[in-house]
């Protein structure tokens, strides 16, 4: 695969969530401060892009917060977060521009996935989505042993868990199995198995990528995300790398990508010229060192809009 020749940069809309109510461990609602203090905005910008910052979604600590249903914790609080992120979101689409959204814990995809559903449906089109987590995030309130959303925002766009949740795409759930492949997976809940298996989604194991590569691996989850619409939405969750290379996370999961699989994935989805918007999430600086995954993030995220060696 090559690089598309069209160079025109559309602009990027930076949104920080500092949440991490959908978590089971404090810290990673600083993770987006981590990120800007690394160097995103400048480092963007010397890549090409228009970079505006459309500021932060700021959520209630857990400490002040009722947490409510046992199987579905703080989901008052998650709800509101991802609504005002979703309305953001769909601001910069109208705008023309690539929402890039900076968590915070992974249960802000469920925003951010709506927007793009939304927007894009109302131009006849649907949306794919590349899932990089060592984590499926496929539980549902019945399935998961914790009950910490951020275990579920993949099943919730596929229609499945809290239906307030779910309508935050509409009528219909955001995502079509048929359009979603999750990468690096390696670390799933026993009942999630039986939720991922009767879904239709594409999952390719850790021990899938071993065996067959990265590149192959990425190849045909791209060809299944893109095809019959408008685009990739990548979700990137920074436990799916090996916590050797990325350390600094909220749920660290030993077996990962390397830090070359994690770039040749970004740079994969960049090649096709079909980016519709990235999530980064699940940075813990707490546990990093010396701003380590902060880094990352910020390697990965210039990987995936266009970064290359030559």
């Amino acid at each position: 695969m090559t690089p598309p020749t069209d160079t025109v940069r559309k602009p990027v809309s930076v949104v920080a969530v500092h949440m991490d109510l959908g978590a089971g461990r404090r810290g990673v609602d600083m993770g987006p401060s981590a990120i800007r203090v690394a160097g995103l905005a400048e480092r963007m910008t010397r890549l090409g892009y228009d970079v505006e910052d459309f500021g932060s979604v700021l959520v209630h600590e857990p400490e002040v917060c009722p947490i409510g249903e046992e199987h579905a914790k703080y989901l008052h609080e998650v709800l509101s977060c991802c609504v005002e992120l979703r309305d953001r979101a769909l601001v910069a689409l109208d705008a023309g521009s690539i929402p890039l959204v900076l968590g915070g814990d992974h249960s802000i995809a469920i925003g951010s996935i709506a927007a793009q559903a939304l927007w894009h449906r109302r131009r006849g089109k649907e949306v794919g989505v590349i899932w990089v987590d060592a984590h499926a995030d496929m539980n549902t309130p019945q399935s998961s042993p914790s009950g910490n959303i951020h275990g579920m925002p993949l099943a919730v766009c596929l229609g499945q868990g809290a239906p307030e949740l779910v309508a935050l795409a509409g009528e219909r759930p955001a995502l079509d199995a048929r359009h979603v492949a999750i990468v690096g997976a390696r670390d799933l809940d026993a009942s999630e198995r039986d939720v991922v298996r009767r879904s239709g989604v594409r999952v390719f194991t850790m021990s899938e990528i071993d065996e067959r590569g990265i590149a192959t691996c990425m190849d045909e989850a791209i060809a299944r995300a893109s095809e019959g619409t408008a685009g990739i939405h990548l979700s990137f969750d920074l436990d799916g790398v090996d916590p050797q290379y990325a350390p600094g996370v909220g749920t660290p999961v030993a077996g990962g990508l390397t830090y070359r699989e994690a770039h040749l994935a970004c740079e994969k989805v960049a090649m096709t010229g079909k980016l519709l918007g990235m999530d980064l999430v699940e940075l813990n600086p707490i546990l990093d060192h010396q701003n380590e995954t902060a880094k990352l993030a910020v390697e990965l995220i210039l990987s995936a809009f266009g970064k290359t060696i030559l």
